[in-house]
Formats: C-alpha cells, sequence, structure tokens
C-alpha cells in the first residue's frame, strides 16, 4: 500500500520544482557563468563614485576597455597603481579606455573616491558591489585586469606584468603582459598570450551577519530614523517622501538601504579619515547595519504595544529660529521660462546706521525651486571693500548660524551698510517668480570673536575636453594666529572632489578635510570643533579640486568642450571658503538683542 505525502510537504515539493524551474529558465536568458576568452562580456554593471549605477557601454566606444580590479588596502594595488595610471598615459589617445573596478568588501564609495584621489588617477574608478563584475570576467585576485575589444569580446585576463608579487619583486619584468596585449590588439592582431596567472590578495565576499535577534522597526529603528532622518523627511520639506511611520518607511525600504549603503544618506560628503566636524550627521557603524539587517530580515514592524517614534516637531519657518530682523525684497522678480539668465544684483530695503553684529543668517527664497544660489553681501558708501561676503544659499546648503560654536563668535557689518543679493535664477520651463527674504538674529551673549573668512577662487580655469580628473590647486598665506571653524565648497556640473589642506611653517602637509564625491545638489558646509585646529600666522592655506569633463560624468553639459570659469553651470567654479578667528583678538561686546548694536 503506498504511503500518503502529506499535504504540506506536497506542497513544498511542489513549490521546490516551481522555484527551480524559474531559476533554470532565468539562468538559461542571462548566463552568468565566467567568460571564456572569445566572449562578449557586453552586461556589465557598476556604481560610479556618485553611487549611480552605470552600464559599460556607459564608459564610450574605445579599441579596447581594460578593467583593473583594485581594493584600497591589497598592498600589491598600491604598487601596482602607478604602473597603471602610467599605462593609461600611454595608451588613452590610442583609444584604449581605463576602469579601476574596486570589490573591496569594506570599501566604501568614498574609499573609493578617495583612492582616485591619492594615486592622482584620471580614468573613472566603479564599485563592483555585488561582486558580479569580476564572477563573470573570472577575476579572482586584486591586481588583476581584464580586457576587453571593441566589440566587449574578452581578449585577455590575468596580471599587469609578472615584476611584482606579493613576497617581493624583480628589478624589472620579463614580460610586460597588459602592454604586450594591448599592442597587439591595437596592431589588428590575435592577442598571443591571452591568459596569465595573477598574484595578489584573494577577492572576498561581503560577510552579511545575523543578529541573535532580528531588528524590528519600534524597537530598533524608528529611532533611529527619527533622530537622522525624519526632520527632512516629513511634510513640507523638500524631501520627496516623509519617513514618520512604518507604512512609511516599509513603503521606500529597498532604497533607505542602497543610500544607507553607499552612505548617500544622510547627506554627509566628508572621507572620515580626514578632521572632526561637529555637524557630521552620519550614520553610527551600528546604526547603519541595524537599517540594513531590518531591511534584509523581513522589514519586521515589532510588538503592537511597543511605542511608535513620535512625529517629529514641525519644520520651522526659519532654521535659524525666529529673526530679530527680516528684510525682503521691495518687489517680486520674474524668472523667464527658459534660456539664459545673467545674474541679478538686488538691493535689500535696509541701512545699518551702526556697527551692527550678526549671530545667525539665513536667505529665504519663497520660490526655491528657481534659486540655484544666492550671495548676501554688504556694501558701503565708500564701495565694496575686500571683505564683503556674508553667506549663500546653495543646494543643500545650511544657514550660517554662529551659534553652533562654544565660543560666542559673530560677524560684524560696518555702519551705513546695505545688504545686497547675488542671485543665480534658473529656469523651470514655465514663467516663474520670486522674492527672497533675509532673516537676521542678533547675539545675545557677549562676543568675544569675529569671523573672518578667505576665498579661494582661482579664475583662470581651462578644463580641457574629455578630461577626467582636471586638478586646480589654489593657495593662499594666513596673516595671523588663527582657530580653524569651518570649510565650504561650492563648483559646478563638472566638481568631481575637493581637498582642503593646511601647510604650517616647518611642517609637513596636513589634509583639513577631503571631499572625494562632490556633489552639485548637496554642497554642504563642514563645522570643525572650536579650539581642534591651531593654524599659526604664515600657514599656507590650499585646496585641491578635480573637475570631471569626460563623458563618463552623466551631469556634464558638454564633454567637448573647454570649459572656463563662469557663473552659470554649464561653466565652472572653484570656490573654497575657509572659516576662521583670531587667537590674538580679545573682544568684549555685548549688544542689545532687538538691533545687534553694541551697548
Amino acid at each position: 500500500m503506498k504511503r500518503k505525502i502529506p499535504e504540506l510537504l506536497r506542497f513544498g515539493l511542489t513549490m521546490w520544482a516551481l522555484c527551480f524551474a524559474v531559476y533554470t529558465a532565468a539562468a538559461a536568458e542571462t548566463d552568468m557563468s565566467a567568460a571564456a576568452i572569445g566572449d562578449r562580456v557586453a552586461d556589465l554593471r557598476f556604481k560610479d563614485i556618485r553611487g549611480l549605477v552605470r552600464a559599460a557601454h556607459e564608459l564610450g566606444e574605445h579599441q579596447a576597455t581594460v578593467l583593473a580590479f583594485v581594493t584600497s588596502d591589497c598592498p600589491l594595488v598600491g604598487r601596482v597603481m602607478p604602473k597603471l595610471i602610467e599605462l593609461d598615459a600611454a595608451y588613452r589617445e590610442k583609444g584604449v579606455q581605463f576602469v579601476a573596478v574596486n570589490v573591496g568588501a569594506a570599501d566604501t564609495l568614498k574609499d573609493m573616491a578617495a583612492q582616485a584621489i591619492e594615486f592622482e588617477a584620471s580614468f573613472p574608478f566603479v564599485k563592483d558591489e555585488g561582486l558580479a563584475c569580476a564572477a563573470r570576467l573570472g577575476i579572482d585576485r586584486t591586481p588583476e585586469v581584464a580586457v576587453l575589444d571593441s566589440e566587449w569580446r574578452l581578449v585577455y585576463r590575468g596580471r599587469i606584468d609578472d615584476q611584482d608579487r606579493l613576497g617581493g619583486s624583480r628589478p624589472q619584468p620579463t614580460r610586460r603582459d597588459l602592454a604586450t596585449a594591448l599592442d597587439e590588439l591595437l596592431a589588428g592582431m590575435a592577442v598571443s598570450v591571452v591568459s596569465t596567472p595573477a598574484d595578489g590578495c584573494l577577492i572576498t565576499a561581503p560577510v552579511e551577519t545575523e543578529p541573535k535577534t532580528p531588528p524590528t522597526y519600534h524597537g530598533d529603528v524608528a529611532s533611529i530614523l527619527q533622530q537622522r532622518c525624519s526632520r527632512c523627511h516629513s511634510e513640507g520639506t523638500a524631501a520627496p517622501f516623509t519617513l514618520l511611520s512604518y507604512d512609511d518607511v516599509t513603503a521606500h525600504a529597498e532604497m533607505i538601504a542602497e543610500v544607507v549603503r553607499d552612505e548617500r544618506m544622510p547627506p554627509w560628503s566628508a572621507h572620515p579619515d580626514y578632521g572632526t566636524f561637529q555637524n557630521d550627521p552620519s550614520l553610527s557603524p551600528e546604526e547603519k547595519e541595524t537599517i540594513l539587517q531590518w531591511v534584509r530580515l523581513g522589514r519586521l514592524k515589532g510588538e503592537s504595544s511597543a511605542e511608535p517614534a513620535a512625529d517629529p516637531e514641525p519644520t520651522p519657518e526659519w532654521r535659524i529660529g525666529t529673526p530679530d530682523l527680516v528684510v525682503t525684497m521691495a518687489d517680486d522678480q520674474e524668472v523667464q521660462a527658459t534660456g539664459y539668465i545673467p545674474y541679478q544684483y538686488v538691493m535689500l530695503p535696509h541701512v545699518f546706521l551702526q556697527e551692527t553684529w550678526l549671530e545667525a543668517i539665513e536667505i529665504k527664497p519663497d520660490n526655491p525651486e528657481v534659486v540655484h544660489h544666492c550671495n548676501l553681501a554688504y556694501v558701503t558708501p565708500t564701495g565694496a571693500s575686500a571683505e564683503t561676503f556674508i553667506t549663500g544659499h546653495v543646494p543643500g546648503g545650511q544657514p550660517l548660524d554662529l551659534g553652533h560654536f562654544d565660543e560666542a563668535v559673530s560677524y560684524r557689518v560696518p555702519a551705513f551698510s546695505g545688504l545686497i543679493l547675488q542671485i543665480h535664477y534658473t529656469t523651470t520651463g514655465k514663467p516663474e517668480r520670486c522674492r527672497i527674504s533675509v532673516g537676521l538674529r542678533f547675539p545675545r551673549r557677549e562676543i568675544k570673536k569675529r569671523l573672518y573668512h578667505v576665498l579661494l577662487d582661482p579664475r583662470d580655469l581651462a578644463i580641457p575636453p574629455g578630461d577626467g580628473a582636471h586638478a586646480v590647486r589654489s593657495v593662499t598665506t594666513l596673516e595671523r594666529d588663527a582657530s580653524l571653524l569651518g570649510m565650504f565648497t561650492h563648483m559646478h556640473l563638472r566638481g568631481k572632489d575637493m581637498t582642503f589642506f593646511a601647510e604650517r611653517p616647518g611642517q609637513p602637509q596636513e589634509t583639513l578635510l577631503m571631499i572625494p564625491t562632490f556633489s552639485f545638489d548637496w554642497q554642504l558646509g563642514y563645522e570643525c570643533i572650536p579650539g581642534t585646529v591651531k593654524l599659526p600666522k604664515g600657514t599656507n592655506l590650499g585646496a585641491v579640486a578635480h573637475f570631471d569633463n569626460s563623458a563618463f560624468n552623466p551631469f556634464n553639459p558638454d564633454p567637448s568642450r573647454t570649459v572656463p570659469y563662469g557663473a552659470q553651470s554649464y561653466d565652472e567654479m572653484f570656490n573654497g571658503y575657509i572659516f576662521y578667528t583670531d587667537d590674538n583678538e580679545t573682544l568684549s561686546i555685548n549688544v542689545d538683542p532687538k538691533t545687534g548694536v553694541a551697548k
């Protein structure tokens, strides 16, 4: 007599057979096994330094594409990176595209971008997040390379040459394998040695740890989001959706996991190895892992009796709090629907009859969609002086609020000064109107220091066509003993990164801030912890920026154009602001909190 199969087991076997059939069909449709020499490999995907998923064909049409697999910590990668840069320089004009493909399990997008800055590499660095590219090309070590021809056929896989090994190096290579393969390919010949053994670091897939107790929304995740995210992701803000409830968060769970994994959210572009900043909103490693585990392990809601996260307080009208004085443009300005709009200069209807001290300043357009950026300055009856800039409004920026610093610091506006706005409007495709207000908050505490700044602003820009990492450097010498308060950078669509540095007299250069993944949409200020960075008189303060004028830059208006300095975003700017106080200055000023005038 046949034994009856339990219904649950029957159901399980049926589902297993169905899943196996679907998997087999999918595998037949998309073969992810390692490519053999001669196979066409045109379906590669990876992420660029901006966190955007890119396809291999976006690299453009080339005679050959060299994919060099790297990590930030493999010692052999560091030793051969100069060779890759030399080969790139030698073969670029011959139609060869080099790409560094990061496969480091612990490497972030910022780590990947910082490695390109460290070695001054001009070719793209991309992230093979799931190791699909390495698997498809049969790569298992770094710094192994794969060469694809103009038809995306794999023609060489292996080492760069036989000089460098983990255990040591020869004085000279006996065979330059990669260069030989490129020379033969470019000459129309078959590659004579299509595969070589590669020494180096074995590629390791990231391990997803399993917690003893899976995180839940109410028990673990809601408090993180309330502290880090909900203030912006609430009603009436620029964020595209709210994150105030379990339903809100689960509806966007995969997107949240992606931007948290890429460290795109909360927005913060500074590399953690350089400087410590008091306004850093980054998630801790534990917070990041909690969110990723919650998404991966089923998005559990938690006990229904658990207290849900409280809604954040309503977003205030002014981020600096209620201003003591609001000055508004006399009239609306009309913004045309399309085309070029020259900078607009508007005097605000207010004059400071006496010397006035400001603790916080916020520029607030009533139609922020049409304001690309806006600078606020003061002018005096004798005309603009060398230090008239006060603050600016830029995409993703924050208002100037000196109340965040322990020591009472304020900005001084001379008597008989007026306020002027320099406005860069942008079109939306339809006629618009805009009126801008400026909110001012006066100090409530005794002023000890005045805020100073220097602006690095080279204007002789000429960014060559196709250059993926055109370097621009600017340096100034500090004329007083100073304490650094913060830095800010502004570039346009080709801006790739900016690094601030200090060269103190008789001391080696120190990196103050590295922004390896500059974002045109998130131009943030970086506030130092007061008293932690001292800069003696005679210190050279500078910054070096790189501009990506290549076709691989997804935001590049025209990679065939030599790009000059210019105010509009299709041109470029290099603005590096450095804010500080004078260590030898001791003020003792009390002001009327209603007027900002000294008592």
